[in-house]
């Protein structure tokens, strides 16, 4: 299994009653397809190969001297393509950047927008399934996801517009239960944008500081339980008041 860089073997994505394949090719194939017209390689099973080495290659060098102190040459050398075979795939630096962030947003927006009818009818079932499948999805793509986060302050002015469109897309998603379970009495808090962005960083924490989590015997599915029954105490109607002491 390799996860240090593209996140090769198959990473199953739980809570849906379904096997997501986020794994490398698997992504790759996806990014092929959505950019099959600009993409010059005719045989689609070539050209999701070879993107796969280059993402691989890219985001492990992005990892060790950040995106943009890349070179293409290096790239090409990691990859094990030419520097033709790159201009097979995309026109330049910033066109690679912006379909491994695109295919990161699309993993997001799919991943957290498929709960199951039973899960969407209950608010405090559907948050805790949310944080549970955000983190099960950040734990599948990790490369990928510190790739979007780490490399965010130098992103291209369209890069930054679509990090930020993304995460406020996670962001609603939130709200939007959050602010559910406060009509159904399950939740109180004024503000469920508020609080939505609160949570936000919590399951960034996971894939950024995930060494530092799995120190203290932390795997991905303890993270999340920590994290709901986190959130679930700041919303609680009638939270515990704490014991005097005699």
């Amino acid at each position: 299994m390799k996860t240090p860089s593209g996140g090769s073997a198959q990473a199953p994505v739980p809570q849906d009653g379904t096997t997501a394949d986020y794994s490398l090719p698997a992504l790759c194939a996806r990014i092929h397809a959505r950019h099959r017209d600009t993409i010059r390689v005719q045989k689609p099973h070539v050209a999701v190969a070879n993107l796969a080495r280059i993402v691989e290659a890219a985001l492990t060098l992005s990892n060790r001297h950040g995106f943009h102190a890349m070179t293409l040459r290096q790239l090409a050398q990691a990859s094990g393509l030419s520097m033709g075979g790159l201009y097979s795939y995309f026109d330049g630096k910033d066109t690679l950047l912006l379909m491994i962030l695109e295919e990161v947003s699309a993993a997001v927006e799919e991943a957290l927008g498929c709960a199951p009818a039973d899960v969407r009818a209950d608010p405090a079932r559907h948050l805790r399934w949310l944080i549970a499948r955000h983190v099960a999805l950040s734990e599948a793509m990790q490369p990928w996801f510190v790739f979007a986060y780490m490399e965010a302050k130098a992103f291209p002015a369209d890069g930054r517009r679509r990090a930020v469109e993304s995460e406020l897309a996670t962001e609603r998603i939130f709200a939007e239960v959050l602010a559910q379970g406060v009509a159904r009495g399950c939740f109180s808090t004024p503000d469920p944008a508020f609080v939505a962005s609160l949570i936000k960083p919590l399951l960034q924490d996971w894939y950024v500081k995930r060494g530092k989590h799995r120190k203290r015997g932390l795997d991905a599915a303890a993270y999340a339980a920590g994290v709901t029954a986190f959130v679930e105490a700041a919303l609680m109607r009638d939270p515990p008041r704490p014991r005097l002491m005699p």
